[in-house]
């Protein structure tokens, strides 16, 4: 590797850069179709494209898009070009689409230009079904992007060209996510990328197919279940005879049973969410469990690589963009740490409403992007998130409280100032083209 070319440790190693926020589709789960989606429409402008020139030396991956469609974007080949020129060899360019706009001549211009990967967004193989996920859209469209992109790869001879495939997991879609990759592989995708659907709207909280209680809790649970179960006791009964203040021998069974798992959890660290470990629905999250088994298999047989999302948040938390030191750019130049902190939302943990407002280290209008990478305020802020000392607040049994439900976070109930206990991203929850 050149001189010019050497990691340097004083700028982020992954950019993700909204190109635009515009968008051609209506998707049911987006934030743009919510109420309470405050996203403002434009353009990422070259003058801010190049204000981020100085970091591309040392970027292993540099994502073009955020909440907006990248094809719309017609500088989208040139920012490709500028950046390619400064990346070095194990650095890739790449962004996720819905594909609507692949023509064959876009397709033959971006490999041109240098993409390294596309990831198109495919939640069903079914015509009504996939237009009532992507409103606007056609699956035929999203399988010529994929013959396009195919047919520019050969010609251009760019073997190492990489193309993906995005599922939203959503209850309305799950049982076609194998025979979705099945169709994927037969045109050309090498990768495929499932995530949970993050609920903007009180009408797609149904369709979460997740649990908010946590690996650890869930597993303790089953644990005194089977124990209650065996004693000729149902643990579901506690809700209706703790409050009794004389209580028979089997309620009095019930409630030692429960205090006893408390007490097991609270030694090793773990919050029981009581209420909503009692209404899980096991039948559900076992066929679940059962289908992403069977994607799992049928990528790993046809050589695809694939990223699965957990059932459940994982008790141990990895933030992906803080560890890999990325930075988050909006079309208007204004910095951020991560998707969740990225734009303006209101969103559901756990069927609960939570206020989001975007955290911003820096307009690169006013700062480049070295003085706001190495801004004390950016550089103790991502030294907090990796100590991982924030409470998980989607398994609280007070949770949302005002400390997180609103969006003027200034502490949580550690009196930490980190606004990461609400967030389920750290989690293994949700997944994204990185």
């Amino acid at each position: 590797m050149s001189e010019e070319k050497k990691i340097d440790a004083s700028l982020p190693l992954k950019l993700f850069v909204e190109v635009t926020t515009r968008c051609n589709l209506r998707c049911s789960m987006c934030v743009k179709q919510t109420a309470n989606g405050e996203i403002i429409e434009g353009d990422m402008s070259e003058e801010i494209f190049m204000r981020l020139r100085p970091a591309f030396k040392n970027l292993k991956a540099l994502v073009l898009n955020g909440i907006g469609e990248p094809l719309l974007f017609t500088d989208l080949e040139r920012f490709i070009e500028i950046a390619r020129e400064d990346l070095s060899e194990d650095g890739w360019i790449g962004f996720q689409t819905n594909g609507m706009l692949m023509s064959e001549r876009r397709a033959y211009a971006l490999l041109e230009a240098g993409v390294d990967r596309i990831c198109v967004s495919i939640d069903s193989t079914s015509g009504e079904l996939f237009k009532e996920i992507r409103k606007g859209g056609e699956v035929m469209e999203v399988e010529r992007a994929f013959r396009n992109l195919n047919k520019a790869s050969k010609a251009l001879k760019r073997d190492a060209f990489r193309l993906g495939m995005e599922f939203v997991l959503m209850k309305d879609n799950i049982h076609e996510l194998p025979t979705t990759i099945k169709w994927a592989h037969e045109r050309g995708v090498s990768f495929v990328i499932v995530t949970q659907v993050l609920p903007y709207d009180s009408s797609v909280v149904s369709q979460a197919v997740y649990d908010t209680n946590t690996h650890g809790a869930i597993e303790i649970y089953k644990k005194y279940s089977l124990k209650a179960w065996a004693a000729g006791i149902r643990l579901s009964d506690f809700n209706r005879v703790y409050m009794k203040f004389q209580k028979n021998e089997y309620e009095k069974k019930v409630c030692e049973i429960v205090e006893e798992m408390k007490k097991e959890a609270a030694s090793e660290g773990i919050v029981l969410h009581i209420e909503n470990l009692f209404s899980r629905d096991e039948d559900w999250y076992k066929r679940a469990e059962e289908i992403l088994r069977e994607a799992e298999e049928i990528a790993g047989q046809r050589g695809m690589e694939i990223v699965l999302p957990e059932l459940a948040p994982r008790n141990t938390r990895r933030c992906e963009f803080v560890e890999t030191d990325s930075m988050f750019v909006s079309w208007d130049g204004r910095v951020h740490p991560c998707y969740f902190l990225w734009h303006q939302y209101n969103c559901y943990i756990g069927g609960i409403e939570k206020v989001v407002k975007p955290w911003v280290f820096g307009d690169l209008k006013e700062s480049s992007v070295s003085e706001i990478w190495n801004s004390e305020l950016f550089k103790q802020f991502r030294q907090n998130v990796r100590r991982y000392e924030f409470p998980f607040c989607f398994d609280c049994g007070f949770a949302l409280c005002n400390y997180m439900q609103d969006g003027d976070f200034e502490q949580d109930c550690y009196t930490l100032k980190v606004p990461c206990g609400a967030c389920l991203w750290c989690t293994g929850l949700f997944h994204c083209l990185q």
